[in-house]
């Protein structure tokens, strides 16, 4: 069973709460949202900024489970098991201004992702690489979408830039509304 742990880490405003995984593995879940990126990075660190802004718009609803998937590359793997719903938050290269905010839902994120222009990282495994094993172990979730938002700067430090944090509310209510028109 996954046990969780909130804490703040030292130096964010505003107690900026975070998941991380203790012991365990993924229990069956109906929708899995994950946040991934560095948050020692600014910018890079959108999608677990995103994640957490949904957590506190929706508090703890059953059926979903909103995660920090952090750099976790193949690990997040055991995530995508047993779920028919994945929404997955990350800064990304949009070739768009500081803080836009895009979604790629179904096929539409498998392209995007299969990019090669995209594929740029830093880290050690890319989201494709995670997807790619999901559709090889066919696990791929049927519902699936990347809710991407356009980083300012990637450089140390626990903040992102203002461009994204003013995004991170939109993503937010864009996951949200995927998620209603799923369940529906």
């Amino acid at each position: 069973m996954l046990r969780t742990s909130t804490y703040i880490p030292p130096g964010l405003k505003g107690g900026t709460i975070a998941s991380v995984v203790l012991t365990g593995g993924p229990t069956l879940a109906s929708a899995v949202v994950l946040g991934i990126g560095n948050v020692l990075l600014s910018d890079d660190g959108a999608g677990v900024r995103a994640a957490e802004a949904l957590s506190r718009r929706l508090g703890n609803r059953p059926g979903l489970r909103v995660l920090d998937g952090g750099t976790m590359s193949f690990a997040l793997l055991e995530y995508l098991r047993d779920t028919g719903a994945l929404i997955v938050f990350d800064a990304a290269e949009l070739g768009a201004p500081a803080g836009e905010v895009r979604c790629f839902e179904g096929e539409s994120m498998d392209s995007f992702l299969a990019d090669t222009a995209r594929r740029r990282t830093v880290h050690e495994v890319g989201l494709n690489d995670v997807m790619a094993m999901a559709r090889l172990a066919e696990e791929l979730p049927e519902q699936r979408a990347l809710i991407c938002i356009q980083a300012a700067e990637v450089r140390w430090g626990l903040e992102v830039t203002p461009a994204v944090g003013a995004a991170l509310p939109r993503a937010a209510a864009q996951a949200e509304a995927l998620l209603e028109r799923w369940q529906s």
